[in-house]
């Protein structure tokens, strides 16, 4: 019989994943919050790293003094439902706001998940509008819930639609799907991320764990097909907040084409606050990783500023000025002059 996605607290009993007297309580979890565990996920569910960002905790029923119900603003910045715009140059396209799993440290866990319809046929003709009238917008993300979850048509015509809007020259997808739900890469889903250049994905991977032999099939089929692929990380306290564990998952990206391109400090998202390390902690772990790790292999560490200001580098600062010149700090912390006189 064919494997199902678990949705509900019985299902997570029945599959062992919690114990029955957590029912209840992770019932009033499920209420507020998606739950979703793909076939695919559940056969990896016991390797380090993976179980704690999908099986949901009684935790996430505890709202911390800075939770935020929209932590990164997309309200304020959404002139039109589909549409986040907080970027001169680019703006978010959500055609979707359903995913093949539901992470328990999502940003937008407030506004997505089943029930979530698609974004009808004169909603995206709405949004394509905007878009053609606003002529700085050079580059479009198609985000979500997540994009690769739509039909292979349905996709292609959004990228068909966009690309004939002259000013748009670069179109981005972040997605879990190759990852967690490889199969949804076919045959079908690459002809209609191939019929134009360039594509960028940006594949959201927080363990190097995630690395079945089914994503790994997926990655080679999109990277053997020219689509650009980067890698976006959360920090995440007690699943990856050393620098062996990044280290390993920076090097596996590389290893697979994947370049590192964010380390996210978690963000305020309402019921999260177990997942969230000090912003001194990633800057530690970011000095770790330079040095010991390829120069290939260095996200950038960013946060995303509460309430929509954007996102902006975290450092850590390796530089500092003195009356004789600057004083530079080596990935071992040895302080050296440098003096920049011409």
């Amino acid at each position: 019989m064919k494997q199902k996605t678990l949705r509900s607290a019985t299902d997570l009993a029945s599959a062992g994943l919690i114990d029955a007297t957590e029912v209840p309580a992770i019932s009033e979890v499920a209420k507020k919050y998606a739950v979703a565990i793909s076939p695919q996920l559940q056969e990896i569910l016991d390797r380090p790293g993976i179980k704690q960002q999908f099986v949901p905790s009684v935790a996430e029923l505890y709202n911390s003094p800075s939770d935020q119900q929209d932590p990164i603003g997309d309200n304020a910045n959404s002139p039109l439902k589909g549409i986040i715009h907080r970027y001169p140059d680019r703006c978010l396209l959500q055609p979707v706001r359903v995913c093949p799993v539901y992470c328990r440290f999502c940003f937008r866990r407030e506004t997505v998940g089943p029930g979530n319809a698609a974004l009808t046929q004169t909603e995206l003709e709405a949004c394509y509008k905007y878009i053609a009238e606003h002529p700085a917008i050079w580059e479009v993300i198609l985000s979500g819930g997540d994009p690769l979850i739509l039909k292979p048509q349905q996709l292609a015509n959004i990228i068909m639609t966009l690309d004939q809007i002259e000013h748009v020259e670069i179109i981005r997808i972040h997605s879990r799907v190759p990852i967690l739900d490889s199969a949804r890469i076919d045959t079908a889903m690459l002809q209609a991320l191939t019929q134009r250049r360039p594509i960028y994905i940006v594949l959201h991977i927080n363990h190097a764990a995630e690395f079945s032999d089914a994503a790994i099939a997926a990655i080679e089929q999109l990277a053997n097909n020219g689509i650009v692929l980067l890698g976006q990380t959360v920090l995440l306290k007690g699943i990856n907040d050393n620098a062996a564990t990044l280290g390993q998952l920076m090097r596996t990206m590389v290893k697979h084409r994947i370049k590192p391109y964010y380390l996210h400090q978690a963000d305020l998202a309402a019921g999260t606050s177990h997942f969230r390390t000090t912003i001194a902690a990633g800057q530690k772990l970011m000095a770790a990783l330079r040095g010991n790790y390829s120069g290939l292999c260095q996200p950038q560490y960013m946060l995303d500023i509460p309430g929509g200001a954007g996102k902006s580098p975290l450092g850590p600062t390796y530089i500092t000025e003195t009356e004789q010149g600057y004083v530079v700090n080596d990935y071992n912390g040895v302080a050296h002059n440098y003096n920049d006189t011409v």
